[in-house]
């Protein structure tokens, strides 16, 4: 079974990410959706306790943030997979400023998170990590380098 954590900034695509890639195989874990952090561990719950395969679709931002899912899928023996998105500032921004209704987030959140990023790392218990970015609206998948 696969427990995958995204990491990254608001407005860097990682929910439609999810539906493009993992829509039809994995559940969506996400605070947007589920509002609550008592809704988000029932769900997280279920998907170890049944062994399915889910994505936690939020900002995760820093190492502790990560951690609780890590270890968790890890007792459960899932391959736990990150994926984080190319957090550029401005870029977000931009992005974020395209938005509307609830989906739009504050300005001031946008540059919370950034302020709080930090690059996740295998050491973090991983077993793979990616790299993704936007060029000309279609996402860009690598293997992770400490380098980027």
């Amino acid at each position: 079974m696969e427990a995958i954590i995204f990491c990254g900034i608001q407005a860097t695509g990682k929910s439609t990410f999810f539906q493009q890639r993992f829509f039809a195989t994995h559940v969506r874990i996400s605070m947007d959706l589920l509002k609550t952090r008592h809704r988000e561990a029932v769900f997280l719950d279920a998907c170890l306790t049944s062994q399915q395969p889910f994505v936690v679709d939020n900002t995760n931002p820093c190492k502790a943030d990560r951690q609780p899912y890590i270890t968790r899928a890890k007792a459960h023996r899932f391959k736990v997979t990150g994926y984080y998105f190319q957090s550029v500032l401005t870029a977000a921004l931009d992005r974020n400023s395209q938005r509307t209704g609830p989906a739009l987030v504050p300005e001031i959140g946008v540059r919370g998170t950034y302020n709080r990023l930090e690059l996740p790392d295998m050491e973090e218990g991983f077993d793979e990590l990616y790299y993704v970015a936007i060029e000309n609206n279609t996402f860009i998948i690598q293997p992770w380098n400490r380098e980027i």
